[in-house]
């Protein structure tokens, strides 16, 4: 029950305090879930619109917010967008944000795929984005990779623009970076080169074993090139193939031969939720023991410290029509949902977990996008009290949030258990949301007084349902902004370094 002091210092926050609060977790939820792609039920351009004046409004208003959601587990696509974007307004922040913001930057750069750090450098040469500070975090991006000989085999053009834009020496001697820049700059001029993946890149123009020993995507041009056989190319280049490429590779037959194998359980649980939904059903069960196994030791990874704390959970699942997602993110919705179901399975108390499907199906293995949205009749039956007469202690519903079947009903049935049946707030509800709303700038939301957040991937669950308390409006801006601050400062420690 709230105090007198807690409602006084409820009062004490500001309407434009409560406003500014509401910006940040809209901004936050945006940069968890919109990737600019199209959704079921908004076209691409719709979504880039709408994230482009999310990220000004919350950059011009809020600048130390904007950079702080870097410490936060927002999407790739965002991160790239903010980093680019507070490079490009360098001038608008003062000596001490600059200084914050770089150690924000360089962390953040550290935690994003290669790929896609030389892609935003590249979008920064193009915008003509050359300060000192701008070419500073390239030099000491480049200076931390592991090895500059396999990204200029791999990320070659990304390099090259790199080393371009900031004018990396190129000495003439026999020292490493100079062989790079011959490779990047003046290439076919030098006999043999002593790194051994570049002297395989020069090999493979003309030597079919000299493939097997390049990445797996440079190799494969390669391998078309020489006319090799899929299988035959397969089989050698599996020794270099990542995780990922190999579970892309596994499931394509040749004469019926399985491709190279991966350990599903080490796969990253939501991952590997999206693996199992492309495949077709039959396959799914045969597989069952496999597959069922791989998303529990997924589901128990990624609950970690947190596994058994929650008390009895019930979950509502979204595997309707509109879980199929669109063409750019296939079936991503309803691999949110189903990955969920495991992690909830691994974060309730042993044997107090029930999930329920919107279509009633009662195999989690053999869902697939089908039929309405009937959110309210499932939390109805979620909000039932078990055996033993117990309500759950918390209700997770994971959803796009399009309640038809009827519309509307979820809103009501929430409203009337929180404000009717369950005042003193015993069952927490959270709602997390796979699917950004271009047209509200937000995830879209069942009730006013039920906690919701974006949701990107399973893996942050735990992390997200401590930030959808902040949008219940039972804690006010102090304390959002206190977060915010402690995710920073462990951030570029490294103790809370995002994946």
């Amino acid at each position: 029950m709230d105090t007198p002091d807690s409602r006084a210092d409820m009062r004490a926050d500001s309407p434009a305090d409560l406003v500014a609060a509401e910006d940040v977790l809209l901004f936050v939820n945006a940069a968890i879930t919109a990737t600019g792609q199209r959704e079921f039920r908004s076209r691409a351009v719709d979504q880039q619109l709408s994230l482009d004046f999310l990220h000004t409004y919350v950059r011009v208003n809020y600048r130390r917010v904007y950079a702080a959601s870097l410490a936060l587990d927002i999407n790739h696509h965002n991160a790239a967008l903010i980093v680019r974007r507070l490079l490009e307004t360098a001038d608008e922040a003062g000596p001490d944000e600059r200084r914050t913001e770089g150690r924000l930057i360089a962390a953040r750069l550290a935690a994003l795929p290669p790929q896609r750090v030389y892609r935003l450098f590249g979008e920064l040469r193009r915008a003509k984005v050359n300060n000192r500070r701008t070419r500073a975090i390239m030099r000491d991006w480049l200076a931390a990779r592991p090895d500059l000989g396999h990204d200029a085999v791999k990320y070659r053009a990304g390099l090259k623009t790199v080393a371009r834009h900031i004018h990396l020496p190129r000495p003439e001697g026999g020292a490493p970076l100079a062989e790079i820049g011959a490779f990047l700059f003046r290439p076919g001029r030098l006999p043999r080169y002593e790194h051994p993946l570049l002297d395989a890149w020069r090999r493979a123009h003309y030597e079919q074993g000299a493939v097997a020993e390049l990445p797996f995507t440079v190799a494969e041009g390669f391998a078309a090139r020489h006319g090799m056989k899929r299988e035959v190319f397969l089989k050698r280049a599996a020794p270099r193939m990542t995780r990922l490429e190999r579970l892309r590779t596994q499931e394509r037959r040749v004469a019926g031969e399985r491709r190279p194998g991966v350990d599903l359980t080490v796969m990253p649980l939501t991952r590997l939720a999206l693996y199992v939904l492309s495949l077709g059903f039959d396959e799914r069960s045969g597989r069952r023991a496999e597959l069922t196994g791989a998303l529990r030791a997924a589901a128990r990874r990624a609950a970690g410290v947190h596994a058994g704390s929650w008390g009895r959970v019930h979950a509502v699942l979204d595997d309707s029509f509109s879980s199929s997602g669109s063409g750019q993110k296939r079936r991503r919705p309803l691999a949110v949902a189903l990955a969920c179901h495991h992690l909830l399975e691994v974060l309730a108390a042993p044997g107090a977990y029930r999930g329920l499907w919107t279509s009633g199906a009662r195999d989690a293995l053999l869902v697939r996008p089908w039929g309405p949205t009937p959110l309210g009749m499932r939390i109805l039956d979620a909000l039932e009290p078990g055996a033993d007469g117990a309500a759950p202690e918390r209700l997770v519903i994971v959803s796009d949030g399009w309640d038809n079947a009827p519309a509307g009903l979820a809103g009501e049935v929430l409203r009337v258990w929180r404000h009717r049946l369950d005042p003193a707030r015993r069952t927490a509800v959270v709602h997390v949301n796979p699917v950004y709303d271009a047209e509200g700038f937000d995830v879209r939301r069942l009730a006013a007084g039920v906690a919701t957040a974006g949701i990107r991937d399973a893996e942050d669950l735990p992390a997200l349902v401590e930030i959808a308390r902040f949008a219940e409006g039972r804690t006010g801006p102090a304390e959002l902004y206190a977060y915010l601050d402690r995710q920073v400062a462990r951030f570029i420690s490294g103790e809370g370094a995002v994946s």
